[in-house]
């Protein structure tokens, strides 16, 4: 299992880069980020990114998983920031189909 970041809780599963075309949207505010590949869990991701965001920062996550092509739309809560490098999300509102089809996708790539 990837270890958190010092200071931070450890992560209960493992993250796999799974999935293209990710769009974050800051709820309530209109600026676009330039994302780089980000890795994924059922219960969250962690996404490379300059931007600093407070933590609680609520964001509206869209993307497709990679092997499977599923469409996955889910909200996501900023856990934690490493500015400059990038920030800790944990899905908040996220459809068990969604949810499951993450899932797979990481079953998937760890051969399972």
């Amino acid at each position: 299992m990837s270890e958190a970041p010092r200071g931070l809780p450890g992560r209960e599963t493992e993250r796999y880069s799974a999935y293209r075309g990710l769009t974050l949207i800051y709820e309530g505010h209109s600026q676009q980020f330039s994302i780089r590949s980000p890795d994924i869990s059922a219960r969250g991701m962690f996404i490379h990114i300059p931007t600093y965001f407070p933590e609680g920062a609520v964001l509206k996550l869209e993307f497709i998983l990679t092997r499977s092509g599923h469409a996955v739309h889910a909200r996501g809560e900023v856990r934690y920031c490493l500015q400059g490098v990038g920030i800790g999300v944990e899905f908040v509102d996220i459809s068990p189909e969604d949810q499951q089809a993450i899932e797979g996708e990481v079953r998937a790539l760890r051969g399972v």
